[in-house]
């Protein structure tokens, strides 16, 4: 199941964000990114279910990086903030009263104000239906470049064939991605939950735990001491760093309380930089 939808049925859990009135979250554990990963931005988009948002990189200045199942389907355009905190009150920012499943967002709506683009999605994208050519791979292209902006490095071809085990083990992954964390609520049964507000990004740290040709899949676990947390909805398409290049963009994950396994989409492979290559992003 895509780390995407508000219904949380079934094993694999969703991590992109429904954003209407339904439960979300994003980075459990971790801190306030603030201006640590300026490049990277929350998208918000309309499918014929609904307005959704995920998170998606600047690798170009006209071109973002997110996941396959946060641009399939897109109805028109596709909102775009480099915000590091998104109000949520008393009008989300993302919820500007504008476009419907019908026609989705269009540029005209926002005054200049906001940035657009159009989203692709790759085309051996498989749905989460066969492993071995996941692919779930997205990008956003602007409307307009975005300038002095910074801008991620792609890793090399086959970059983390070297992080096979037993190196995978102690190999950290940085994560990045918006919405909120799991955390106690105020009052209540005090068992983290995850929270609609604040919406800011966030960073974690994760310790690889198992590499296959198409995903890297990382332990989010919070009392893991090898890291600080890991990703769950909201954070679809966000990136995961490795020594200063963007290696791979959060697809799914096991559990309805983001606090165990996440599977990440490599985006150091063939398949996706051949055409990731046709947007003219390219290694570095």
């Amino acid at each position: 199941m895509r780390r995407f939808s508000s219904l949380l049925g079934g094993v694999l859990t969703a991590a992109a964000l429904f954003a209407a009135a339904a439960p979300v979250s994003a980075i459990t554990g971790g801190e306030p990114d603030g201006e640590g990963h300026p490049g990277v931005a929350m998208i918000v988009f309309y499918e014929p279910a609904g307005r959704f948002r995920c998170t998606a990189t600047l690798v170009t200045p006209t071109v973002l990086i997110t996941a396959a199942h946060c641009t399939e389907g897109t109805i028109g355009q596709t909102w775009v903030t480099f915000a590091t905190d998104v109000p949520g009150a008393p009008r989300a920012t993302d919820d500007l009263g504008t476009g419907t499943s019908a026609i989705g967002y269009a540029p005209a709506a926002y005054d200049g104000v906001t940035v657009t683009g159009t989203a692709y999605t790759h085309p051996d994208y498989s749905g989460f239906t066969d492993l071995d050519n996941w692919n779930d791979v997205g990008v956003i292209v602007l409307d307009d470049a975005v300038p002095n902006r910074l801008v991620a490095a792609l890793a090399p071809r086959d970059y983390l064939d070297a992080f096979g085990q037993p190196v995978l083990n102690s190999t950290i992954f940085t994560l990045v991605g918006y919405g909120t964390e799991v955390r106690k609520p105020e009052s209540g049964p005090q068992k983290p939950t995850p929270m609609s507000f604040p919406r800011i990004r966030r960073v974690a740290e994760s310790p690889g735990q198992k590499l296959t040709p198409q995903i890297v899949q990382m332990n989010g676990n919070i009392n893991d001491s090898r890291g600080t947390g890991g990703t769950c909805f909201g954070d679809s398409g966000g990136p995961a760093y490795l020594n200063g290049y963007i290696v791979t963009v959060t697809s799914y994950g096991y559990t309805n309380n983001c606090r165990y396994i996440g599977g990440y989409q490599r985006i150091d492979i063939a398949v996706v930089q051949n055409w990731l290559a046709t947007f003219g992003v390219v290694p570095s």
